[in-house]
């Protein structure tokens, strides 16, 4: 049995779809436990056995009763969200090798890191691995500089297999502008009615409706509906979309004439959809993978702010996937497969 921690069950889509690359490359025969906030969610959706995430008792059990430790996507060694979360690996890690379990860090990113203790924790999890596997280049150079080397591929989602989703009734209709916002601290009021003017132009030149997609629930709803309020007082028509799994929103974006996405596995999903896609990038990791893969990009953090906006989302409108470049970040994926083929049977 193999014990695979990440952020599961926490109604992301993002999480989800690390969690579904995870189990397309693990053995068929291998048995897994995975941690998750909402359990009933994941064993549901992925047909595994859970664990409560939030139980440090219970996933340690878990672990006694594992062959290996694996850390399944995502930045899980970061102090961004609290110091408490990094200590939570820490332990976890450390106790996987008093115990004598493998550990592996499957697809991870590293950081952000913003204090002299959380990269002094991070530097030690980091020791107990026996086997690692970077998401981006960044991670990778961090962990260099401390002397920990290690192969280095793409976000694991890159390598998500199709799964083809017949029912598409509930999803976004055709020419619709779908929008995947989250809540970032570099866009002020003026910048969001600046997006929501780009938006209100858009769909009355091309009488497009708007379809709102919270990637992550509980975190971008809130800030959707206010949204949505705001372009429904313009005269838009819009509708609220929450697909249940990665491959259902890929599937219905099918008709979709644009998507507008921040978060990185909105991204990623929408341009492994084909669809004419703008990212707005509030985190390096997001520029990074925009710029691989030529999708029109606008950096929240540039000093220019939105000034490119016109002018990207008219290139935007013209996007499609390379498969060449996707063929090659597939490629550069593999060595993800073979982490898990070295120590999980």
């Amino acid at each position: 049995m193999v014990l695979l921690c990440g952020y599961y069950g926490e109604h992301n889509l993002g999480d989800d779809a690390l969690l579904a690359t995870l189990l397309a490359l693990l053995p068929p025969s291998c048995r897994v436990v995975a941690t998750a906030r909402d359990q009933h969610q994941v064993r549901e959706q992925f047909g595994v056995a859970t664990c409560p995430r939030s139980e440090p008792v219970r996933v340690l059990l878990a672990l006694v009763r594992a062959q290996a430790l694996v850390l399944g996507g995502g930045s899980l060694l970061q102090d961004s969200t609290s110091r408490r979360s990094l200590l939570y690996y820490v332990v976890l890690l450390l106790a996987a090798r008093l115990l004598g379990r493998p550990v592996l860090l499957w697809g991870q990113g590293l950081g952000p890191l913003n204090s002299r203790t959380g990269r002094l924790l991070a530097r030690l999890s980091l020791r107990f691995a026996q086997g690692i596997t970077w998401r981006d280049d960044q991670s990778a150079a961090m962990a260099a500089a401390w002397g920990i080397h290690a192969p280095v591929g793409r976000d694991p989602v890159w390598s998500l297999p199709r799964r083809n989703v017949a029912d598409r009734a509930d999803g976004p209709a055709a020419g619709a502008i779908c929008l995947c916002w989250r809540p970032t601290p570099l866009l002020n009021a003026d910048g969001w009615r600046q997006l929501e003017n780009q938006v209100i132009e858009d769909a009355r030149r091309r009488q497009a409706p708007v379809c709102l997609a919270p990637f992550h629930a509980r975190q971008d709803t809130p800030l959707l509906k206010a949204c949505a309020a705001r372009l429904r007082a313009a005269g838009l028509v819009c509708r609220f979309w929450r697909p249940r799994t990665p491959w259902r929103f890929m599937d219905a974006l099918a008709p979709v004439g644009l998507v507008v996405a921040m978060r990185l596995h909105a991204v990623i999903l929408a341009a492994m959809a084909d669809r004419p896609l703008l990212a707005l990038s509030y985190d390096p990791k997001v520029d990074a993978a925009a710029t691989a893969m030529a999708i029109p990009s606008i950096n929240l953090a540039d000093a220019d702010g939105l000034a490119p906006l016109p002018d990207a989302w008219e290139r935007a409108r013209r996007w499609r996937l390379s498969p060449a470049r996707l063929a090659q970040h597939r490629q550069r994926n593999r060595c993800h497969q073979k982490l898990l083929a070295r120590f999980v049977e």
